[in-house]
């Protein structure tokens, strides 16, 4: 059991495995990113792209299927398209911060609006920072460890 529990204290994302008051029991190796986005296509290339880059990613197609997927993941980061069907990504945004069980899983609002209003309106929701679509493979992989990074940073205050 000791050993166990140091096995989970190494794990470099073990802090960000344990979120209302339950250690996940099987450490991830790999950070979990849970992609909410509507549209297959790109769904599927920004999956790739994480992929490709070292991430686990699952993904939701609408705000409704994210909040449910994100409450039985616990993902380590939600990127969330602002446009979907069912629930948008705003409201589900406002859901899984108001949520004691989700609220410091780290959310990066991915929209096709580069306009400050979207912005604002990410910040405001609780967004924890914001991807313009399309976006460069590179772009989206920086972003996402950089939301990583400060998520851990702030587990650990």
């Amino acid at each position: 059991m000791a050993q166990e529990w140091q096995q989970h204290v190494l794990d470099p994302y073990a802090q960000m495995h344990v979120r209302g008051g339950a250690p996940v029991t099987q450490p991830r190796k790999q950070p979990l990113v849970l992609l909410a986005e509507d549209f297959e296509d790109a769904r599927e290339l920004y999956r790739d792209y994480l992929e490709f880059s070292g991430f686990d990613v699952e993904t939701a197609s609408n705000g409704r299927e994210a909040i449910d997927r994100a409450l039985q993941l616990q993902p380590d980061l939600i990127l969330m398209d602002a446009s979907m069907p069912v629930l948008d990504g705003w409201q589900a945004t406002r859901e899984l911060k108001a949520n004691p069980a989700t609220r410091s899983i780290p959310v990066l609002a991915l929209t096709a609006h580069a306009f400050d209003d979207a912005r604002q309106e990410a910040t405001a929701v609780g967004c924890d920072g914001f991807v313009t679509k399309p976006c460069l493979p590179d772009d989206l992989v920086a972003r996402v460890r950089s939301a990583l990074e400060a998520g851990k940073r702030k587990l650990r205050r």
